[in-house]
């Protein structure tokens, strides 16, 4: 391999190369040991390596590769010095040599890539999804143990024991390192784009601590919506989450304002803040969502949010129309939550009395009960009827209900605006 003169400062290319390549060299490595813990060590071993050599002899002309080639090495090392070597030979199934394995035999629905499997094994269903987000961000999306704690407001060691306890329980239940087939694949896809939408949605609205956005968590959930698409290019929903993201995301500009951070609601915020690149994104991916399925559970979101992006206004929007998409939501992933959301379109579309209705209806629905959203959309419907004692009691319990500091505040101020 070629090599170019030492750089001003190779320990930082060394970290920065790594955190973009890690995930692609532990899922290349554990393609041989089938093991996340192994291969993250020995990941963090060429590491090591690199740290100790590039200074000294400059960084290679393809620092990615250097480091899985490195990682890889050692992995085969540590799989001869095993006892069991012959029983872990047959059980991968090729020549551990240092050359590149030949080709397995190929599936019509085989996706052959080492960072796929890696996604499917990191957010598989058998963990936990607390569980699933810790390992996805670490394994995938680079981020430290302290990073995932500072993001999701957790102590360290309860993240570092999550990682540990998943790795541990994927190696116990041997689950295999593969992407699945068939119908276990779409079940198993639809825990992947749980997971990401999870990681997404906890930086676009926090649900605790003092800071409303965390858009360090909505770039790595949407560079991984990104990353999937090019590694599944034929799934609908897959493209259905990464248009959902994108739209989302084109928002982030204008949610939030003032020296403090404080949260704006999408009615009053300033359009002209929107991301448009974002929305281009968008549009292009919900349109490879719906090209060849009826849309699915997040590509009818991503429909709902690209109403908004062409609307001009908030009450210019196409709320029925966004009502009809949040029925047709309902229809195929029932939840109260949908419902919550189609009873602010109806408000919009028909009126706040037929929203309230279905407001009233969620009240005794054990999931909401203690979903500070409930009492903020109520207060608002109550409000606009002209009931506006009633809305106080509202948006002072969901200031109570909701965990995030600048969230509190504004369903107070809202309370104290009354």
């Amino acid at each position: 391999m070629q090599e170019q003169q030492p750089t001003a400062d190779p320990r930082r290319a060394v970290e920065t190369v790594f955190r973009m390549e890690a995930p692609r060299v532990i899922a290349a490595v554990a393609r041989v040991v089938r093991d996340l813990g192994i291969a993250e060590e020995l990941a963090q071993d060429a590491l090591v390596a690199a740290l100790e050599q590039w200074p000294r002899d400059g960084v290679p002309d393809n620092p990615g590769a250097w480091l899985t080639a490195t990682a890889r090495r050692r992995a085969v090392d540590l799989v001869r010095r095993r006892e069991n070597y012959a029983r872990k030979l047959a059980e991968i199934g090729r020549d551990l040599s240092d050359t590149p394995p030949p080709p397995e035999p190929a599936d019509p629905e085989d996706i052959d890539d080492d960072l796929l499997r890696l996604v499917f094994t990191a957010c598989h269903p058998v963990l936990s999804a607390e569980a699933r987000c810790a390992l996805t961000l670490r394994l995938l999306g680079g981020l430290t143990t302290a990073e995932i704690a500072r993001a999701y407001l957790v102590p360290e060691p309860t993240v570092a024991q999550r990682i540990v306890r998943a790795k541990r329980t994927l190696a116990r239940r041997n689950i295999a390192f593969e992407v699945p087939y068939g119908p276990d694949r779409e079940a198993r896809l639809g825990s992947v784009l749980d997971v990401i939408y999870l990681i997404f949605n906890e930086g676009y609205a926090a649900t605790a601590g003092d800071d409303w956005l965390r858009p360090g968590l909505c770039e790595d959930a949407l560079r991984l919506a990104r990353q999937l698409t090019e590694l599944m290019p034929k799934e609908p929903e897959v493209h259905g989450l990464a248009a959902l993201l994108e739209f989302q995301a084109s928002r982030m500009p204008a949610r939030t304002g003032g020296p403090d951070g404080a949260p704006i609601l999408l009615k009053d915020q300033q359009r002209a803040r929107w991301n448009r690149l974002l929305i281009a994104r968008g549009i292009t991916a919900l349109a490879r969502a719906t090209a060849t399925a009826p849309p699915g559970p997040y590509a009818l979101q991503a429909a709902i949010a690209a109403c908004h992006a062409h609307a001009p206004s908030y009450e210019e929007t196409d709320w029925a129309r966004i009502a009809t998409l949040y029925g047709m939501l309902a229809a195929r992933a029932p939840s109260p939550v949908v419902e919550l959301n189609r009873a602010v379109a109806v408000s919009m579309a028909e009126g706040p009395g037929p929203a309230l209705e279905i407001v009233d209806a969620l009240l005794a629905v054990p999931a909401l009960r203690d979903y500070h959203l409930l009492p903020s959309v109520r207060g608002d419907l109550l409000l606009r009827l002209g009931r506006t004692a009633e809305a106080r009691a509202e948006f002072e319990r969901a200031a109570a209900l909701t965990h995030n500091a600048k969230e509190r505040e504004l369903l107070r101020g809202r309370a104290e605006g009354l």
